[in-house]
């Protein structure tokens, strides 16, 4: 929900922004009506594809469940993957059949038609949660990200990598106080493109909040999700946008430099490892 609005919230109404408030555990399946960014891409015409790989979703329904039967998801069924299609702002713009099947991204990428945005989302078998292969995950995410580097918009591409949780059982640094809303403990994150700073780690304090910062300076020309702005007012705690701890994610590119080519990689690359 982050990765689309900058907030997670549960409302009483599925049409009135105004009786929702903030949750981090919002119900599955709901009427999202507060404003997402592909409202504001859409008003200003920005092209945007939401891609879906079917199959399962391993989260339950219920956050407090220990286990579950995982439940289906493709790019017609919302799931805690898949919003949009929950979301207000997308059906009355008419913009359900930008979430997609991720089979059209692969294609899209191929002939160089991509959408100026486009967020890809796995399939629990290929999302590196337990039980899955790891090794399947990475084989997915290596072909997506491969898949753009051979294609046609390579030298107009930032891809952001990141990861919804992690592998490891504690994190000894406190995730800062920002809003009342606060940060999640830390994740992985990866900046690939032709004019990311080579071999730099960004020692900034970023979030979610920070990709969609990137996406409305690069696109929106610094327009944010805000209900003071956009005409959809919703008592968000603030823009997350515009907290200094989201982080400023264009320091991460020179775009003034010449355009690096791809580097391919291979789907199932060799290790020392033994």
């Amino acid at each position: 929900l982050y990765t689309v609005s900058g907030w997670s919230a549960i409302c009483t109404s599925t049409t009135d922004p105004s009786t929702c408030k903030s949750t981090k555990s919002p119900a599955q399946n709901t009427q999202y009506p507060w404003t997402d960014l592909t409202y504001v891409l859409h008003k200003n015409s920005v092209s945007w594809g939401y891609y879906v790989m079917n199959g399962s979703e391993p989260d339950c329904v219920d956050a407090s469940s220990i286990k579950c039967v995982p439940g289906s998801q493709d790019s017609t069924t919302p799931s805690i993957w898949n919003p949009l299609p929950s979301f207000e702002t997308v059906k009355a713009d008419g913009q359900l059949g930008n979430v997609q099947s991720v089979q059209n991204f692969y294609t899209q990428a191929k002939n160089g038609t991509l959408p100026a945005v486009s967020w890809v989302e796995p399939s629990g078998e290929v999302s590196e949660h337990p039980p899955s292969l790891i090794s399947a995950g990475q084989t997915y995410v290596t072909n997506l990200i491969n898949a753009v580097s051979r294609g046609p918009d390579w030298n107009s591409t930032a891809i952001f990598l990141a990861w919804d949780d992690w592998g490891g059982f504690y994190d000894h640094v406190k995730p800062p106080t920002v809003d009342a809303n606060g940060f999640g403990l830390r994740v992985p994150g990866i900046i690939i493109s032709p004019y990311a700073k080579a071999g730099i780690v960004d020692h900034q304090s970023a979030s979610f909040d920070g990709i969609n910062r990137f996406i409305e300076d690069a696109f929106l020309s610094g327009q944010r999700i805000n209900p003071a702005t956009d005409g959809r007012p919703d008592p968000r705690p603030d823009v997350r946008e515009n907290l200094s701890a989201s982080g400023d994610l264009t320091t991460d590119f020179n775009f003034n430099q010449t355009p690096r080519p791809p580097l391919i990689l291979p789907i199932h690359p060799t290790t020392d490892l033994k």
